[in-house]
């Protein structure tokens, strides 16, 4: 298997060659015209014969290739490390993007990332040549845009370890993030298993116009469905107005489609499609999709779970946050009264754009468009505006183009081409955030913290064109369709509509050559890992399950409101050590909002509870390692849609290291349901949510009748102080297969047996 900076002709070819028979197939079976996701799971089933229920079944798939960011790939290779295996046996790609913190500019920033992160990138540059694996360097670019450049294509499926893979969708690939474990499932040559999905269909009619854009779709879709709404399902966008957004437009929707929860999001083929994969040099892969176009798109009458129609005509832009994605406003008048009403902060105290959701070509030119007017006039931003690069590829050509002079004019200043302060890898000065303040950004993701490690920052979400008009403003309320800004000389300029060009006339300039292809063989690299290392550690498999009921659990935290996976395992500085179980399970729960209260009523300050082994106070973290130290299993509470948010599977891997063993919940979101299950947990859900309010500080949980029955609750109990006890049950999503992960340990575990058999 040649790993190469793009997906060879070849592998496409042996995908589309099965394709119409798979679909015509299916069809017959099923009953019904297909969705253009159910032609592209059919066509990646490992068994094509195996039963399909929407939202039911589990079924085992082949996805094409397997993608990795450099702060989840440490422990994924760490991980496959220990499977057995001389190669990957999936074409897969190591991609650093998010070891790079932003605070002085591009050139620097990424020096010091260079120097500072050295010992990650020699183990990652290493384990990537011995295992033959593709290596994209520090200063490439973010792992989806890099993607969507080089590597996804029509009809295809792939999973990512960051829950923001689904930003392929807009190439009509089936990407799904995953966590690390899922990864080395596929790398090890075993199949991706997951819930066969349900299907939403957003039907999309009209054409976007003026300071309207992509960007607004989403957030209209995730104003309609809010951040469950997603869950256990795939976004399927279809319609005329569908096909009258750019691919990269249509990526933008698609990253942003982890913010409902969705497995991923996909759009159909079409003529936008075909003329970035010629624009990007894959000529040949458009040419192989035109052959079976009729099967990359939905069929005629084709079912949806759940039908949605926006009309894109009449969306005018929006403004979402602060703290949930799903928090709609239109720009102007109504965020500005929401604002006031809850005592937001209306001056801005700094404005981002790109990040992988919004850096396209398409993207920087509409930004540069309003840039351009306002510097002809003498007007310079209120408030700092930071620029990411979402690849090397967009970075050379916007420079090469004149945008990033256009956007200096105005006094932004352009960072690495790295994920930076959309992750919490932001430098911010503490004078910014000693006080509540308000950013505006393109990004994806808003929870409180998320961007530079702060409580007291309101983030909020908007197209990089809006962004650079309240930039110019300073205001969260302003409004550039009907409002004014004042110019040096006392004039008033309105701002006209921006302009952008989806793809570059001269056509995209690659920059730097930053991909190392591995040797043919491997075999003669040595990965090297210091036994003194801070932020690498060799791994431990988990121990199996004792045949034993859990009893007498104590509750180690019971989360109150969100707790997604920055609150359970935080980001920012914490990326540091992705690649050491020990040390990173140092943020367990640090952010979490305790739902109790102390005995005088006031409350435990965040990431703090009750120790119940002596009954001090003590954060979570300490009081993790103190259980587990002796030698007690806990069960955590969570409230609904636990673990939202990134794919990182540090949120499942440092409870399971800490001797938690059981998460019982309102709600999950999938990933992170499936990566406690990947770490030998057992995630329950409440069978009645009031369920959650019953569950004392110092009551003990016992959970029976272990292991898990596939279609069959689970009993519990709460067990009250005074001996008494309350009778539950716990649902659970356990398939036959992933029993066994439980009773092994570990879905790892299960793949070094079967690979130690295998080479036997």
């Amino acid at each position: 298997m040649t790993v190469t900076a793009g997906t060879p002709i070849e592998l496409v070819e042996g995908v589309y060659a099965t394709l119409p028979e798979r679909v015509a197939a299916g069809r017959e079976r099923l009953g019904h015209p297909l969705t253009l996701t159910e032609k592209i799971l059919l066509n990646h089933l490992y068994d094509p014969a195996e039963p399909i229920e929407r939202g039911g079944t589990y079924n085992d798939f082949h996805p094409d290739r397997v993608a990795m960011q450099d702060a989840t790939a440490q422990m994924a290779l760490l991980q496959f490390m220990t499977a057995g295996l001389p190669t990957t046996l999936v074409p897969s790609t190591v991609h650093c993007d998010h070891l790079i913190s932003a605070k002085v500019g591009a050139k620097i920033d990424l020096g010091v990332a260079i120097d500072t992160n050295r010992e990650v990138y020699d183990f990652l540059r290493s384990v990537s040549a011995k295992y033959g694996i593709g290596f994209w360097g520090p200063g490439s670019g973010i792992i989806h845009q890099v993607v969507l450049e080089h590597y996804a294509f029509p009809g295809g499926m792939m999973i990512g370890t960051d829950s923001h893979t689904p930003n392929a969708g807009g190439l009509g690939m089936v990407a799904i993030g995953v966590g690390g474990a899922d990864a080395v499932d596929v790398m090890t040559g075993f199949p991706f298993n997951v819930r066969w999905p349900k299907v939403i269909g957003v039907k999309l009619i009209g054409t976007l116009s003026g300071w309207s854009s992509p960007k607004d779709v989403i957030l209209e879709v995730a104003r309609v469905l809010t951040v469950e709404g997603g869950t256990g399902a795939i976004v399927e966008y279809f319609g005329e107005g569908a096909d009258s957004i750019s691919a990269t437009g249509k990526a933008t929707i698609c990253n942003m489609g982890a913010e409902i929860g969705a497995t991923c999001s996909v759009f159909g083929y079409d003529g936008n499609m075909a003329q970035y994969l010629k624009a990007t040099g894959r000529e040949a892969i458009a040419a192989a999709a035109d052959g079976v176009a009729e099967h990359l798109r939905p069929d005629q009458g084709a079912q949806y779970d759940i039908a949605i129609e926006i009309d894109l005509s009449t969306l005018k832009p929006l403004i979402n946050g602060p703290h949930s994605p799903d928090r709609a406003n239109r720009v102007g008048a109504a965020v500005g009264a929401e604002a006031r009403a809850n005592d937001w902060p209306l001056d801005i105290s700094a404005t981002l754009i790109g990040s992988c959701t919004n850096s396209s070509y398409e993207d920087i030119t509409r930004a540069a468009s309003i840039a351009r007017q306002a510097s002809a006039r003498g007007l310079k931003v209120k408030t700092p505006l930071l620029v990411s690069p979402g690849s090397e590829q967009i970075r050379a050509t916007i420079e090469r183009d004149g945008l990033i002079a256009d956007l200096e004019a105005i006094g932004a200043t352009v960072l690495a081409n790295a994920c930076g302060p959309c992750i919490g890898q932001w430098d911010r000065p503490a004078d910014a955030i000693d006080k509540p303040n308000t950013i505006v950004n393109s990004f994806n993701r808003n929870f409180p913290k998320r961007n530079d490690g702060s409580a007291n920052t309101l983030s909020f979400v908007t197209s990089p064109d809006t962004v650079v008009a309240l930039a110019l403003s300073g205001r969260l309320d302003f409004d550039p369709s009907v409002e004014t800004l004042t110019a040096p000389d006392g004039t008033q300029v309105a701002l006209a509509a921006p302009v952008g060009e989806v793809l570059p006339a001269n056509g995209y300039d690659a920059g730097s050559d930053t991909f190392t292809a591995p040797p043919a063989d491997g075999s003669g690299v040595e990965v090297v890992v210091s036994p003194t290392s801070t932020r690498l550690q060799l791994l431990a498999p988990f121990a199996p399950w004792d045949g034993n009921d859990y009893l007498g659990l104590p509750v180690l935290m019971k989360a109150q409101g969100k707790c997604t996976t920055d609150h359970i395992s935080a980001a920012g500085k914490w990326l540091t050590y992705r690649g050491h179980l020990e040390n990173i399970s140092g943020n367990l729960f640090l952010g979490a909002v305790n739902a109790y209260t102390r005995p005088d009523g006031s409350a435990y300050p965040v990431g703090v509870g009750k120790d119940a082994l002596g009954g001090d106070d003590d954060t979570y973290p300490n009081l993790a390692k103190k259980y587990s130290e002796a030698g007690v299993r806990w069960v955590a509470i969570g409230d609904r849609n636990y673990g939202e948010g990134s794919s990182r599977e540090h949120a499942a891997m440092e409870p399971r290291f800490r001797g938690g063993v059981v998460i019982i919940t309102r709600s999950f979101a999938r990933i992170h349901e499936t990566n406690l299950k990947k770490q030998g947990l057992v995630p329950l859900t409440f069978a009645d949510p009031a369920t959650y309010d019953l569950v004392g500080e110092d009551d003990r949980i016992n959970v029976l009748d272990l292991p898990p029955v596939p279609g069959r609750n689970v009993r519990c109990q709460i067990v009250k102080p005074d001996g008494t006890t309350i009778d539950f049950e716990g649902v659970h999503t356990f398939s036959d297969e992933q029993v066994e992960w439980f009773k092994a340990g570990s879905a790892l575990n299960v793949v070094r047996k079967k690979v130690a058999a295998a080479n036997d």
